[in-house]
């Protein structure tokens, strides 16, 4: 289970003293409790794993955001401490699916749901979505059914 991962990646972090791994393990481990909090207020389970992906796909999108907004004002110091960051919480996902292979799985889910035009889109995304949570880039697959559904 990802939590116990996480637990057992700080206890590791704490000991060799490296305080990059260990913050943005902490920030994991806060943001999962964050969304666990607003669970049980909904009346909700905990957070699963494949919503941890989803905590990690979010983040890694605002720390590539922040990392640009750093560049643009010249402070490439906190824009390579972002960068550390995104590294970090990419080693705990599975490896990303190549282009190539988004490509075909995203002309597989058009012809699975039967997908017409560009209105179909939000059934083929759900579906990606669905199947591949952190395993790819669903910006760059929303391009790809976009183009394929023209």
């Amino acid at each position: 289970m990802m939590r116990d991962r996480l637990a057992n990646e700080l206890k590791d972090a704490l000991k060799a003293k490296d305080t990059v791994r260990t913050s943005t393990v902490r920030l994991i481990q806060t943001a999962i409790k964050d969304r666990d909090i607003a669970n049980r207020g909904l009346g909700k389970d905990p957070v699963s794993d494949d919503d941890i992906m989803q905590i990690f796909v979010k983040m890694i999108k605002q720390r590539e955001e922040s990392a640009k907004i750093y560049e643009d004002n010249a402070r490439p110091e906190l824009a390579a401490q972002e960068r550390q960051e995104i590294l970090v919480i990419r080693s705990f996902m599975p490896e990303q699916i190549s282009e190539e292979k988004v490509r075909e799985l995203c002309a597989s889910i058009i012809s699975e749901t039967g997908a017409q035009g560009l209105r179909d889109m939000g059934k083929c995304m759900n579906a990606l979505k669905e199947k591949y949570t952190g395993k790819m880039d669903f910006a760059k697959a929303s391009g790809v059914v976009k183009e394929l559904l023209k």
